[in-house]
């Protein structure tokens, strides 16, 4: 981006997701005058209704490197970003450092973990492998299905609503500004609302996750929606207590994850590429309480609070856009199952070229310039 971009230009932040809200928060306390532009800021998009996972390594697969990379980047910012969003907002964001299980249910799954567990000590990355019993021992609600599996201390957790609550805290207190129109479209200097008026900036940045695609020509194609259902569960008198730490399960082949909360857990997630449908199928809610269940058996006992939909923004290679798509106009989204863990450098990275300055290195393989050819 351009250098003359200066300390107390104007910053249009279209989506109050997390990445919009850490974006608006770390360019506010910096100087800009920022304006966020979301009809529902925090409680809006697939941020409220996420897991919660900061999970690279659990996430990583041979091909995705890059993907790796930036996401142990950021999991590293991530103690840092916590503690000053603390002091902040006055507001704890629910940073869960107890780690991370991965475990299998049958030999097809302990295969998959295998391959996971070689592919990261090639990396230097090493995790422990645990049988079924050495499982048990750590998490006492696993069931006898659970055979074998992974012990990842370094893959950490957040309180999803803690930490919108937190950021929109820090906002605030920084004097973000707040506009809760609807986006229709944005380009250089000027976001276009769906009222036919316009906000004018010098900058604007589109954080708007899955609904980022159709705001702008360049991103046209880049950014799909990726549906997803997600329960919270909890935990009734006499029930066993949730697990002490986030478990992440292939069951069958099909992927689980169970992350505690106070008073119980999120058990998430389908996926399907089905556009915008946000029904809840009981399909999806069958297959996540039966896969949960083979883990767990404990659940049986717990409540289903809250069976939602939230959309992932998927992109072409599984790397969000972080960076310039047209003069005055970045882009940071396309974050996929990654947008709370990304959140942190995600933010230094707009920062960065707010101000002119270079990314952090890890961020530069999420430049939208490398989709360009995608989106003609």
């Amino acid at each position: 981006m351009s250098s003359d971009v200066v300390v107390g230009s104007r910053v249009a932040v279209v989506g109050g997701g997390v990445v919009g809200l850490s974006a608006a928060w770390l360019a506010a306390s910096s100087g800009f005058a920022v304006t966020l532009v979301d009809p529902c800021p925090a409680r809006g998009g697939a941020s409220w209704v996420a897991g919660g996972m900061l999970a690279p390594v659990t996430e990583a697969w041979p091909g995705e490197e890059a993907v790796l990379a930036l996401g142990s980047d950021s999991l590293a910012r991530w103690p840092d970003f916590a503690a000053r969003l603390r002091a902040d907002s006055g507001a704890d964001p629910g940073l869960d450092e107890a780690g991370t299980l991965v475990v299998a249910v049958d030999g097809a799954d302990a295969e998959v973990l295998r391959v996971l567990a070689d592919h990261l000590a090639g990396l230097g990355r090493a995790v422990r492998s645990l049988t079924g019993r050495e499982l048990r021992r750590l998490e006492p609600g696993l069931g006898p299905s659970v055979r074998c599996g992974l012990d990842v201390p370094g893959d950490l957790a957040v309180d999803n609503r803690a930490l919108l609550t937190a950021l929109l805290a820090a906002c605030e207190r920084r004097g973000v500004r707040f506009d809760r129109r609807r986006v229709a479209s944005v380009d250089t200097g000027r976001v276009h609302l769906d009222d036919g008026s316009t906000v004018d900036t010098d900058v604007v940045v589109v954080c708007a996750g899955a609904w980022s695609g159709s705001l702008h020509p360049a991103l046209a194609g880049l950014i799909r929606p990726v549906k997803g259902e997600i329960l919270r569960l909890r935990a009734r008198r006499g029930a066993l207590p949730p697990p002490s730490r986030t478990v992440r399960a292939l069951v069958e082949g099909r992927p689980a994850y169970l992350v505690p909360r106070r008073d119980g857990l999120v058990l998430g997630a389908t996926q399907y590429e089905a556009g915008f449908d946000a029904d809840v199928t009981v399909g999806g809610v069958r297959d996540l309480l039966r896969d949960a269940e083979r883990v767990m058996p404990g659940l049986a006992e717990y409540a289903l609070d809250e069976a939602v939909t939230g959309f992932r923004a998927g992109s072409p290679d599984n790397l969000p856009l972080i960076g310039e798509v047209a003069p005055g106009v970045l882009v940071a989204a396309g974050h996929h199952r990654n947008g709370l863990l990304l959140a942190p450098v995600t933010a230094e990275a707009v920062l960065a070229m707010l101000r002119g300055d270079v990314p952090p290195e890890s961020a530069r393989v999420a430049d939208p310039a490398r989709l360009a050819a995608v989106s003609r």
